[in-house]
């Protein structure tokens, strides 16, 4: 069963594009299914015994496993959905490439789930937050300034700014180049106060963080690899950590966090509410849903229109500019 696994993966890098968070989710999905499959008792699932391939898998079984989804893990129906949804794309690989005859998933239901409206700060939030990264002088406060600077500018998923190089950053022109969901590359202008957040953080709190990150893992006179060979002053990551490493995403979310005690603010502050504040206002301020849509790297605009509903204002523009008697 591992080796059907293995090669939708694949097909999913390889032929779709998706990211390797993405590949990362429909494992875990599809790992936690074989192993209820392979825990059913004798007769659940139609089989003599449990089940040890997926031409074993029957309606049945998956109709059990979803049940077991929402009363035994308690899981919501938007998880739910996504589970089940995985299983649907595996099954049909399965059938593409002639490794089962029927698909046992072919009238399991997607439980329907309503869609929430994205949650986002207000500009006088952002500005608070904004303030508050402003104020501290350490190597760690002018990174952190940068990079609330840059999410909100950008609309950048968190994924995407931890993968961005030195190199990706124009402070001259004002853009960043980064890579999207399925590989896909695009340009994300900045603002003048976001490139000038940039340019102090590469000019003065990079090198020290690099500096350290040298001096910490190899005491010496710092220009000498680090404990693990690799020399620091070689490391193409933006935005580094004190040991002079590349920031993870759970950092990133730490230092939100952080900053969003500070502030004191009562809302979840998470990268996606600083994406969700940057394209409500943007839609707020008067930029077209087309022009949102290619900032955000949708690629579709009915994922970009759920935005719309945030701004009452934005619609009711759209309308006496687009609708012919108006």
């Amino acid at each position: 069963m591992n080796e059907a696994i293995n090669s939708f993966l694949n097909y999913l890098v390889v032929e779709k594009g998706f990211s390797r968070n993405t590949q990362d989710a429909y494992k875990n999905d599809l790992n936690q299914f074989v192993g209820y499959a392979q825990e059913s008792s004798n007769g659940s699932n139609g089989t003599n015994g449990s089940c040890h391939s997926w031409g074993q898998v029957d309606l049945n079984l998956l109709t059990d496993y979803v049940s077991s989804l929402r009363k035994k893990k308690g899981y919501s129906e938007t998880t739910t959905a996504r589970k089940v949804a995985t299983l649907k794309s595996f099954f049909n690989f399965l059938i593409q490439e002639e490794a089962i005859q029927q698909d046992p998933s072919e009238f399991l239901s997607i439980p329907k789930v309503g869609r929430n409206l994205p949650k986002f700060l207000t500009e006088e939030e952002v500005e608070c937050l904004l303030q508050l990264a402003d104020a501290g002088t350490a190597p760690e406060d002018t990174r952190d300034r940068a990079i609330l600077e840059l999410l909100y500018a950008t609309g950048l998923r968190v994924s995407e700014l931890i993968s961005l190089d030195v190199h990706d950053v124009n402070i001259k022109d004002g853009y960043v180049r980064c890579l999207g969901k399925g590989g896909k590359e695009r340009i994300v202008y900045i603002y003048s106060r976001a490139a000038e957040a940039l340019g102090t953080y590469l000019e003065n709190a990079r090198p020290s963080l690099l500096a350290h990150g040298q001096n910490g893992n190899h005491r010496g006179n710092g220009s000498s690899p680090s404990s693990n060979g690799v020399d620091k002053r070689e490391e193409k990551a933006l935005f580094l950590n004190r040991r002079g490493d590349r920031l993870t995403r759970q950092w990133i979310w730490v230092i939100l966090k952080n900053y969003a005690e500070k502030a004191g603010l009562k809302k979840t502050l998470t990268p996606h509410t600083l994406r969700h504040s940057f394209a409500t206002h943007m839609l707020r301020g008067g930029a077209s849903l087309r022009h949102v849509q290619e900032l955000l790297g949708h690629s579709s605009i009915t994922t970009t229109q759920i935005y719309t509903h945030l701004t009452n204002e934005h619609v009711r523009r759209e309308f006496d500019r687009s609708h012919p008697r108006s």
